[in-house]
């Protein structure tokens, strides 16, 4: 009996481990691949500028979970159109301190990564 609670521990100690010390993977991939292509058209288009890019990507996934990163991209689409509706999107505080959550973190990326 010992060795088969042994045995159920060490199985729930292996099967948790890897999954606790990682952050949830909630960005699509699609999404992440068009961060590291947009990335490397600004930085080079090389294995150095990809591995770069790709960890950029990631340290800004650690910090932001992606339904913030999409709002904050969002915004800053719109802010970019200009416009009426786009003056908007410029001088709401809730909406100013969603875009500087993902500069902070894109800051973060830039120094890790690069």
């Amino acid at each position: 009996m010992a060795r088969t609670v042994f045995a159920l521990a060490a199985v729930l100690l292996v099967a948790s481990g890897p999954e606790a010390a990682e952050p949830a993977n909630d960005y699509p991939t699609v999404v992440r691949a068009d961060y590291v292509f947009g990335c490397m058209q600004v930085n080079g288009q090389t294995r150095d500028a990809l591995e770069r890019c790709s960890c950029s990507i990631d340290v800004i996934a650690s910090l932001l979970p992606y339904e913030q990163y999409e709002e904050a991209e969002t915004i800053m689409r719109v802010r970019q159109r200009g416009g009426k509706n786009a003056a908007m999107f410029l001088t709401m505080p809730m909406l100013r301190a969603k875009v500087d959550d993902l500069k902070r973190a894109q800051v973060e990326a830039e120094l890790r990564c690069f």
